[in-house]
């Protein structure tokens, strides 16, 4: 086992956490040392400088995935992080006769450890600079809403060149609604290779019957490693290539999460709305929400009756299926929230109290009473096109096929320009990861899965009323006013024939080499859905410019608008997540549910017996069952909780989370890792737009489920020594 070495910054809690409330807030690391006096309230004795130190222990040994969190957990880059967060990587690896997803992957040696797949990525956060000057400084007031946009595009842009220059990966990151913008450098490492995931029955137990639900017994975790060149530089895949060596790494406990204990999770949450209008709030509980909700369950309908029969098909599949079904049950949860949970009247109640307290002054009124007159009026014209926009934008999620061809097609167009002109996405910085794109995708491609896609899709394009019809795929398709359906229908299937059989935009080769090419030459190779991407990217085009108009509106309203709020608030708040390093707090602890229902804060392995059933959500592997049966009958294990008597598997605690936090380490107060977040309690998801200080809570994976698994089921002893566990 390795100290921490910097120190101890961080000290156990010696005594129970009082605390009987969440409490909110996903907080900028810099903010914590002002959080002090909190801390210490629930008994915290270290320092909470700590936690500001991003190079230091144990902020350092924390990294983004581009999309989940993960921790290094030895000092020859080992990373901890959820089983979901790895997905990508076994179905890359899968084939119908060695299915690492169902069946899990080891590797025994560092030889025999996988590529995680083209464009995998590790971001290890450096540095944190507050940029607020050198982005807004002298706006001049007469700027129109679009000047405002290219200028503060402009100044993003450049700043990231310059911190670009030391060989980092560097990002702009507004907060607080665009009142204050923050630099973030972070080292890419772009050689990942998978190391463990247990087996489907283990890592997914439970399925979609308890996502998002306690009771939860699910082994959500997995092992990466982080390769480097040999002169210790991020170097793409290569067999050459040696582990990454962390400066800082966690020291995984196996004694896990006592209840009542205090944890901090750190990590990279997504997107929160907390700070959202009322109408923008109204807008998703009424229009975004229920549309999801819908077309999720048409497309996993489609996918089922596709995949059902089919081994290969349902491999290909699996990935955009349990993403689908993931936030279809993360989207009815928040609805049932905005709506049953009374979320949105509460939301309409502040934003009254908000004008309320600007009208009760009048330098309150001159400074911000044309604010939310404004944004009401953005968002009502917003609205105006929003079905039509959503479907031309879903025509590209559907298919990958169509996906592809526009994004070669723009960067065929954003090529010849100026790096600094390039829309963001698309500048020389972004090629390798296009490309890298475009090689993954080709283990999930179908031409049979995609055109019954696109099909559906375009049913969608094809009820769009009158004056937000996409036209360029009705003159594509041959479609005209008052057609009958059944022409329609006959019309459709006709054109996507000749669209599937002129194109080669399954073949890898072919997309690659189109990567190079100027516009003309796209167009000349005649490939049918490159002549669909052009068709339809001049009113993609005209979307983005009205976009960009209303983004500078916004860069002009949404900073006085949260002044306001922070005005009003008169204390400390956090920022909505946006995809930055966070850090959370709260204690280990089940909750009054619902009437008649308490949550206890920990699972156990008896419950996997009790859920068991051999088939479907509840399939544990015989070896597991037969490791539990085995501990109940008296095996000795070091990683026994006495007063559960049994190994704890998953447990409840109020951190503030959200989508992104997945993966990321539960600290005790000594910095070491005790399990890692995977989700949240359905009754509570919509704090992602009003937290819910009484009921929220977070689930997360006990440090001791995990070491005992390894131990006892799939011999992953090699791996429980790099971590320093005996």
């Amino acid at each position: 086992m390795r100290s921490l070495r910097t120190g101890v910054l961080l000290v156990a809690v010696l005594l129970p956490v009082v605390a009987s409330r969440a409490d909110e807030g996903m907080w900028m690391p810099q903010q914590i040392p002002q959080l002090a006096a909190r801390l210490q309230a629930m008994g915290f004795k270290g320092d909470p400088k700590a936690f500001a130190d991003l190079t230091g222990q144990p902020m350092g040994a924390v990294v983004s995935l581009g999309g989940c969190t993960a921790s290094f957990v030895s000092p020859d880059g080992l990373i901890a992080t959820n089983h979901h967060c790895v997905t990508g990587g076994l179905q890359f690896n899968s084939t119908p006769q060695r299915n690492l997803l169902r069946d899990g992957f080891l590797a025994k040696s560092r030889e025999e450890e996988l590529s995680n797949g083209p464009g995998s990525r590790v971001f290890v956060t450096t540095s944190v600079t507050e940029v607020t000057d050198a982005i807004l400084a002298n706006l001049p007031p007469s700027l129109t809403d679009r000047q405002r946009y290219d200028t503060i595009e402009r100044r993003m842009k450049e700043r990231i060149a310059a911190c670009e220059k030391g060989g980092l990966r560097c990002n702009v990151a507004s907060f607080f609604e665009g009142l204050r913008y923050f630099e973030i450098a972070q080292l890419e490492i772009k050689d990942v290779r998978l190391v463990y995931a247990p087996a489907e029955g283990i890592g997914v137990f439970g399925g979609e019957t308890d996502n998002w639900r306690w009771p939860r017994h699910t082994g959500d975790w997995s092992f990466l490693r982080a390769y480097v060149g040999k002169d210790g530089q991020p170097a793409s895949y290569s067999k050459d290539n040696v582990p990454y060596r962390p400066k800082h790494w966690l020291k995984v406990s196996p004694e896990g999460a006592k209840s009542g204990e205090l944890v901090f999770v750190v990590g990279y949450p997504g997107r929160t709305q907390r700070h959202q209008t009322y109408s923008e709030v109204k807008e998703t509980t009424e229009w975004s929400f229920p549309r999801f909700i819908r077309l999720a369950q048409e497309q996993l309908a489609l996918l089922d009756r596709l995949s059902r029969d089919n081994k290969a098909l349902a491999l290909k599949v699996a990935g955009r299926v349990q993403g689908l079904n993931n936030s279809l049950t993360n989207q009815k949860g928040m609805l049932e929230g905005l709506i049953k949970g009374g979320v949105l009247a509460q939301k309409e109640g502040q934003e009254k109290a908000l004008e309320q307290w600007i009208a009760a002054d009048p330098s309150r009124v001159k400074k911000y009473g044309d604010v939310l007159p404004a944004l009401r009026s953005l968002q009502a014209e917003s609205e105006k096109t929003r079905e039509r926009n959503a479907v031309l934008s879903g025509l590209a999620s559907a298919s990958s096929y169509l996906s592809a061809a526009q994004t070669l097609y723009r960067l065929s167009l954003e090529r010849p320009k100026n790096d600094l002109d390039r829309e963001p996405g698309f500048q020389q910085r972004d090629w390798s990861r296009i490309r890298e794109g475009q090689e993954r995708i080709q283990r999930t491609l179908d031409a049979i899965v995609d055109r019954a896609l696109l099909r559906w899709a375009v049913g969608l394009a094809v009820a769009l009323p009158a004056g937000q019809r996409i036209e360029p795929l009705d003159k594509a398709i041959g479609l005209q006013a008052g057609m009958a359906q059944g022409d329609a229908e006959k019309a459709i299937d006709a054109y996507l024939n000749t669209l599937y059989a002129g194109t080669k935009m399954g073949d890898r080769e072919f997309r690659l080499s189109l990567m190079e090419k100027g516009t003309a030459e796209l167009e000349s190779t005649r490939d049918s859905f490159i002549a669909l991407a052009a068709a339809l990217y001049p009113l993609q085009e005209s979307i983005r410019e009205t976009g960009k108009n209303r983004a500078g509106a916004n860069a002009r309203l949404r900073p006085r608008y949260m002044e306001a709020l922070l005005a009003k608030a008169g204390g400390l708040v956090a920022p909505d997540a946006n995809s930055t390093l966070r850090v959370t707090y709260g204690q280990v602890m089940g909750v009054d549910a619902r009437d008649g229902l308490f949550y206890k804060p920990h699972t156990t392995l008896r419950g996997i017996l009790e859920k068991q059933t051999g088939e479907g959500d509840f399939n544990a592997p015989q070896n597991q069952l037969d490791a539990i049966r085995a501990l109940h009958a008296g095996k000795k294990t070091p990683y026994l909780d006495t007063a559960l008597k049994d190994v704890p598997a998953n447990f409840l605690s109020t951190v503030d989370t959200t989508g992104g936090n997945s993966g990321s380490p539960s600290l005790n107060g000594k910095g070491e890792l005790v399990g890692l977040l995977f989700d949240g309690t359905y009754e509570t998801v919509a704090s992602n737009f009003l937290f819910d200080k009484v009921k929220t809570r977070s689930i997360h994976v006990d440090s001791r489920y995990m070491l005992w698994n390894m131990a006892e089921v799939d011999g992953a002893g090699q791996l429980l020594k790099e971590m320093g566990i005996k």
